[in-house]
């Protein structure tokens, strides 16, 4: 099939996480010029581990050429228990629960992704986008270091905190919305943790773990907190808030805290929802965490892969026409997203249980999961909200 796109073929992409590079890897693949403006100053190692569940996302990512990488890097996490003080297990979870039909570190994605579209997109690293302005011949684009440029379209990919929703689209309405809890996830010494396990510890209000991803471990940590009251770009600031937030906590968590001020890849961030009316305006739209962030358990990374394939997708069949494109990308998407974001809101409590009780049924809980007598129960309670969706064929 033949496209012919006199117009809209630049199209300006803020972040390169994971939204933005699948999105240029689908624009590129149709005809269009994909930029992609990204404000660290190269990508970034390391990081959280995220997981693919599912037909639907691994379809995607079939269809990307992108799968056999993915899986060949994955962490392979064999089990996860919940311990207590002294180390003593009192549940195990299922790793698909957890860890999905393949789980693989966020900066490992980062570099397999970037990889498979480095060729047909331009990426720039260190800059920011500090002005946008739509006019009849494409959107005005200023930057924090480059020149000032124009663009058929510009998609944030931004993340929770996008730059290019702040810039379009305000924060009136409050857009994000807070869950209640805070998470910390940063690289530990793999000595914490055995290989291919992971070990969770739960006092109420408080849940700190620790996983091994192959190459290296990973310290988590999350907690409940009506506002943490925390600068984003203030690193030890929010370090202060983990330590104050963990004191006093027993089992390995003093030597994960120590292990902090060593970490290459420190992570902070509240565990939010994003709730917009409208995913675009103009010649702008959001994807991703930008448009419609889900919380843990809310499928967000396989979620913004299908949607760059459907926003990518909408685009080309169109001709490059955006409104329509825009609208019919919405249109499939909402109900989609809505359903891994009721899932991640109904989940928040088995982050950091409030109560002795509320911990004690989360781990007695798990314990009868282990002991179901299909393991269809299981499959179907990890992808029921990852597979909720038919695709088109583009």
């Amino acid at each position: 099939m033949v496209f012919r796109m006199e117009t809209n073929r630049d199209i300006l992409i803020s972040g390169a996480s994971v939204a933005g590079p699948a999105l240029a890897y689908w624009l590129s693949r149709y005809g269009f010029k994909p930029t992609v403006v990204e404000r660290a100053p190269a990508l970034r190692g390391g990081g959280y581990a995220v997981d693919f569940r599912g037909k639907v996302h691994l379809g995607v990512l079939s269809k990307m050429g992108v799968l056999d990488s993915i899986q060949a890097q994955q962490t392979r996490l064999s089990s996860i228990t919940y311990v207590d003080q002294d180390g003593r297990p009192v549940s195990r979870m299922p790793a698909g629960i957890f860890a999905g039909d393949v789980e693989i570190l966020r900066g490992d994605l980062g570099r397999i992704l970037y990889d498979a579209t480095s060729d047909g997109s331009e990426y720039v690293f260190g800059d920011s986008i500090t002005g946008i302005s739509q006019r009849p011949d494409g959107v005005h684009v200023t930057f924090s270091r480059g020149a000032p440029r124009v663009f058929g379209l510009v998609i944030g990919a931004d993340g929770l905190h996008s730059n290019v929703r702040k810039l379009v689209f305000g924060e009136d309405g409050g857009p994000v919305r807070d869950l209640g809890y805070y998470v910390s996830i940063y690289t530990v010494p793999d000595s914490l943790v055995q290989e291919r396990a992971g070990l969770l510890h739960s006092v109420p209000g408080r849940t700190a773990g620790v996983f091994s991803a192959g190459r290296q471990a990973i310290a988590q940590f999350y907690f409940s907190s009506t506002d943490a009251g925390y600068d984003h770009q203030d690193v030890e600031q929010q370090q202060k808030i983990l330590v104050d937030a963990f004191t006093g906590v027993g089992w390995r968590v003093p030597d994960l805290l120590d292990a902090m001020r060593e970490a290459p890849d420190f992570y902070f961030d509240s565990v939010s929802q994003v709730y917009l009316d409208r995913w675009s305006s103009g010649r702008v739209a959001l994807i991703g965490d930008a448009a419609c962030a889900a919380g843990p358990g809310g499928n967000g990374t396989g979620n913004a892969v299908v949607a760059a394939y459907v926003l990518a997708g909408e685009l080309a069949a169109t001709n490059g026409d955006y409104r329509t494109a825009f609208d019919r990308y919405e249109r499939l998407m909402r109900p989609y997203i809505a359903k891994g974001q009721k899932q991640a809101k109904g989940g928040s409590q088995f982050l950091a249980p409030p109560t002795e009780k509320r911990i004690r049924q989360r781990d007695r809980f798990f314990r009868m999961v282990g002991y179901l007598p299909a393991k269809g129960i299981i499959r179907y309670l990890s992808t029921r909200t990852a597979t909720g969706i038919d695709l088109p064929s583009y």
